[in-house]
């Protein structure tokens, strides 16, 4: 298997594809100016406390206050207060991290009422990022992860990845980690770490003490509800779980990003540098790679997979409901009913693993397959489900066909589910269902050249138009679009976009900025 990861530079966003031979299989969008992310910490404070559930809303700035359960507290909540109120006080003296005494564990049943005060000032991570009407979900038991290791304060355990099955390489791990970590450091080892050097793994854990030593003291000067840790971005913390050695390119359309990356990359797994490349071609990047086209077909309410068989999804406050349909499939050779309910769906679990992954959909996913009457069959299914979901990161729960033919999947949920919208708006009417006629649109293109080279004196600009009129304006050796260049500017660049509709168009300045040009708002 090939992966390769694509990522599109705009200047209000990021969007990250992850392609398995060529494949989309995971979709990240991210705003530049987003806040609240899963691994930010914050310095927040106690707005009320909920007996009633065990709980306590925390003013973390947010419009809605973070949810922190009693169970989310941590067993060494206790000696983290503690330390906070001491670093709050300015007593430098009892300040140093490594003499601090741990407290007794909470008790595992005990009242968040008798922890908890309103307006006691605590430190909080987010755990999941707000959804719907919901503020988002904190945990106070703090971690700073990094590619081999996750670093955890007010904790001396030191724990190993599941999946590392070896019990000589578990022990060697153990032991190395502490013999190096700090005290009153726990530390988890995650499954990267495994065959990794001794000195790797110390540099990697002295770095993240740095995090969290650098922030800590900064508390003193600082009033809650504010930032105390910013998580890296989506796109490190992705490169950061998944890069391995399958990984042959990471293709970036901006040069700070791509060096910001090829410098991450260069930390983490030096050999593997060279897969970092930059995109400096004229077409999309997203277009150049054939990801705008499987974003509008896989990410709509009714997707294709197979021969006619089709995925209907849909998703409700409570839960997310997915139905399999053979469609317009006919069976092949004179098999029987049973056998191609059977193969529609395996192809409908491969597609819906896909599904899961690239709309990052979490909670209760229920889907109503197409019924079986064979036992053995419906074994085969839920078995080839576990399989396929097996190279899924987030946390995940497979129950058996029900006796209705249903399949309850529950999904670790951290942010919102992915929405993209594959519909288009008319870009000639604007929804008024009132437009100029389609012949008069190259009139149109050729009045807004006119508009930026004569009236606003712009020499170099770029029009992105969609891939169909582009064909048509630069058909024949003496084209429409070589005329414009001729008459209004030799710098012009006329790019097809995919992402656009059909009468759809985009002006951009030499810095791939936008001009705002349509028929309602005129360039200014």
């Amino acid at each position: 298997m090939i992966s390769e990861i694509i990522v599109d530079v705009t200047p209000k966003e990021v969007l990250i594809a992850v392609l398995e031979d060529r494949i989309l299989v995971e979709f990240q969008r991210e705003t530049r100016n987003e806040s609240y992310a899963v691994g930010d910490i914050y310095f927040g404070k106690v707005k009320k406390i909920l007996p009633g559930l065990n709980a306590a809303f925390i003013d973390v700035g947010y419009k809605k206050e973070g949810f922190l359960h009693y169970q989310d507290l941590g067993p060494n909540f206790n000696t983290q207060q503690k330390y906070l109120k001491r670093i709050l006080s300015g007593d430098k003296k009892n300040t140093q991290f490594s003499k601090l005494s741990i407290l007794p564990e909470l008790q595992k049943d005990g009242k968040i009422a008798d922890v908890l005060t309103t307006g006691e000032e605590v430190l909080v991570q987010i755990a999941k990022e707000p959804i719907s009407t919901k503020g988002p979900r904190l945990t106070a038991e703090l971690s700073f992860a990094g590619r081999n290791l996750v670093l955890m304060p007010f904790s001396d355990k030191v724990s190993v990845s599941s999946k590392i099955k070896s019990n000589e390489e578990r022990a060697r791990l153990r032991q190395l980690i502490q013999s190096v970590k700090s005290r009153n450091f726990g530390v988890i080892v995650r499954t990267s770490a495994e065959g990794k050097r001794v000195a790797e793994l110390d540099h990697e854990l002295k770095i993240l003490q740095k995090r969290f030593d650098d922030n800590v003291y900064k508390l003193s000067k600082t009033k809650a509800p504010s930032l105390f840790y910013e998580e890296t971005s989506r796109m490190v913390a992705l490169l950061r779980d998944v890069l391995n050695s399958t990984f042959e390119h990471i293709f970036i359309n901006n040069v700070d990003v791509y060096k910001n990356i090829l410098d991450y990359v260069s930390l983490i797994a030096p050999d593997q540098k060279g897969i970092v490349k930059h995109y400096a071609g004229e077409l999309p990047i997203f277009d150049h790679f054939a990801v705008t086209k499987q974003i509008k077909s896989s990410l709509a309410r009714t997707v294709t997979f197979k021969n006619g068989a089709y995925l209907i999804i849909e998703h409700t406050e409570a839960m997310h409901v997915i139905d399999v349909n053979s469609g317009n499939r006919t069976t092949k050779n004179g098999s029987e009913p049973e056998a191609n309910s059977f193969n529609v769906n395996l192809a409908a679990a491969n597609e819906l693993a896909r599904q899961l992954r690239l709309r990052d959909m979490g909670g209760i996913i229920v889907v109503d397959f197409i019924d079986m009457t064979d036992a053995a069959n419906r074994q085969k299914l839920y078995e080839h489900m576990a399989t396929v979901m097996s190279r899924d990161r987030a946390r995940h729960n497979i129950l058996p066909l029900s006796k209705f033919g249903l399949m309850q999947i529950t999904r670790q949920r951290v942010r919102p589910v992915l929405d993209v919208e594959t519909s288009e708006t008319c870009p000639t009417c604007f929804g008024t269902g009132h437009a100029r006629p389609s012949i008069l649109f190259t009139d149109t293109l050729e009045e807004k050249l006119d508009t930026l080279t004569n009236k606003l004196h712009v020499k170099n600009f770029i029009l992105r138009i969609h891939p169909y009129v582009y064909a048509y304006v630069s058909r024949g050796f003496i084209s429409m679009m070589r005329r414009w260049k001729w008459k209004y500017s030799r710098n012009l660049k006329v790019i097809p976009d995919q992402s656009l509709g059909f009468l759809e168009y985009k002006f951009y300045d030499s810095d791939n900025n936008e001009f705002e040009v349509n028929e309602k708002v005129e360039i200014k």
